[in-house]
């Protein structure tokens, strides 16, 4: 999950993405890569519990193995975060293959989930870097509003040259559009331009403005278990579904 403007809905996606693939059956990780922190917080992960943490894999300190930690959703589990990170970006400077550090911490475990999400910081730097060298695709949270495209096409260029030098098998998985206000006629605008853009890259589900998926975090609960007949709940289980089959798709078109 990346996207260099804050803000936009990468964590309430990836949270809410893995709770609605789990619910599918899926065997699925999130690595919480954000200095914030609110991955953790969103899934219930207080601040005490976080003793072996996405740092501690950067610096190679532990396993990705003794990261791992529960969730409330069965079948989801989740490398929490901690502030620590903040400092990772000038102390990782020095590292040999700095840029490498994730994919290979969690080399031991990836064949023990269906899908591994990762949320990334609101930035391009290190910790961002390290997180798309270790992914095979990118999902672009992308909010609906005036300038979105112009933060998304710098994104695509990063990643465009993070494939053309680090990391030939990176893909964009595709752009969902989030906090969409049907009375508002610029998410419409917006929607519109990224699809002309983007084509069949952007998902036809979109994630509403939708108070209870605000509400859900401060609970430490995503909102498909704090309101699951809520339109927030209820678009990231059409998101889910639209990406498993999409994913099936694929091979039989290829």
């Amino acid at each position: 999950m990346a996207n260099q403007k804050g803000g936009v809905g990468k964590t309430t996606t990836a949270i809410n993405l893995a709770t609605a693939l789990a619910a599918c059956g899926k065997q699925v990780l999130i690595v919480d890569l954000d200095p914030q922190g609110n991955a953790s917080t969103g899934l219930g992960i207080d601040r005490a519990r976080r003793v072996v943490t996405s740092y501690d894999l950067l610096e190679g300190g532990a396993s990705a193995r003794e990261a791992l930690l529960p969730t409330l959703v069965p079948g989801m589990s989740i490398i929490p975060a901690s502030v620590d990170l903040s400092g990772a970006e000038i102390e990782l400077v020095s590292a040999l293959r700095r840029e490498f550090l994730l994919r290979e911490a969690l080399k031991p475990i990836l064949n023990s989930y269906d899908y591994v999400l990762i949320d990334c910081p609101p930035s391009l730097g290190l910790l961002t870097l390290n997180a798309l060298v270790a992914a095979d695709a990118v999902l672009v949270p992308l909010q609906c509003e005036f300038l979105a495209l112009e933060g998304l096409s710098h994104l695509m260029m990063t990643i465009q040259r993070i494939k053309e030098v680090l990391n030939p098998s990176l893909e964009i998985q595709g752009v969902v559009l989030t906090m969409f206000d049907k009375r508002n006629s610029l998410s419409d605008l917006v929607a519109a331009d990224v699809r002309g853009h983007l084509g069949h890259k952007v998902y036809d589900t979109v994630i509403p403005r939708n108070v209870r998926i605000s509400e859900a975090p401060s609970h430490g609960k995503p909102v498909l278990l704090y309101d699951l007949k809520c339109p927030g709940a209820q678009a990231y289980i059409h998101l889910a579904s639209e990406m498993l089959r999409r994913e099936r798709m694929e091979p039989e078109a290829a």
